[in-house]
């Protein structure tokens, strides 16, 4: 059997705040890497080594482990900022059998919104909406401070008659003496 190497999806997942990038192990090979670079200038950040005798993991970061399996390799992301956003490219190199054959096989482009950004994005909301509260509430307030101000002023009008100084009389009837 000739080893097979053909042009596999990658599989990104985002799960638990990690992105896992998981590639399919190349079919009848004994001996093979897989290397995970990042940016145009592919500078090697994670790595897995695959022989018959053991399994050699390498990273050039603290962000990047590896995981394997006997059908799929995946790398795992982990703790990432806005500053780890770069296109990131998966390559394969076959040592056993030979022909020795090494190729790239995927760029994948990944986004990383800052956690910062997150929260300030938030926090920034609920300032918002906590002004928009608290002027709907000072409106309500003055609405309700001119209805009580105008009821009172229309009870003071009508009943400014009898609380007046000089108070209308009322007719009282003569005492009448008794007659004796």
């Amino acid at each position: 059997d000739q080893p097979h190497v053909s042009d596999p999806q990658v599989m990104v997942e985002f799960e638990n705040g990690n992105f896992n990038f998981t590639f399919p192990n190349p079919k009848n090979v004994s001996e093979f890497s897989m290397t995970l670079f990042k940016g145009r200038e592919k500078k090697e950040i994670c790595a897995l080594h695959l022989s018959e005798e053991r399994v050699i993991s390498k990273s050039n970061v603290t962000y990047c482990q590896t995981q394997n399996s006997n059908s799929s390799t995946t790398f795992i992301l982990k703790n990432l900022e806005r500053k780890h956003i770069d296109i990131y490219t998966y390559c394969l190199e076959i040592f056993l059998p030979p022909p020795y054959i090494d190729c790239c096989l995927q760029e994948t482009y990944l986004y990383v919104q800052d956690k910062e950004d997150c929260f300030s994005l938030g926090l920034m909301s609920w300032i918002i909406i906590g002004l928009i509260i608290f002027a709907i509430s000072c409106v309500c307030c003055c609405v309700v401070a001119c209805c009580l101000r105008n009821k009172n002023q229309k009870c003071d009008s009508n009943s400014h008659e009898y609380n007046s100084e000089y108070m209308p009389m009322a007719a009282v009837n003569a005492a009448k003496n008794p007659r004796i």
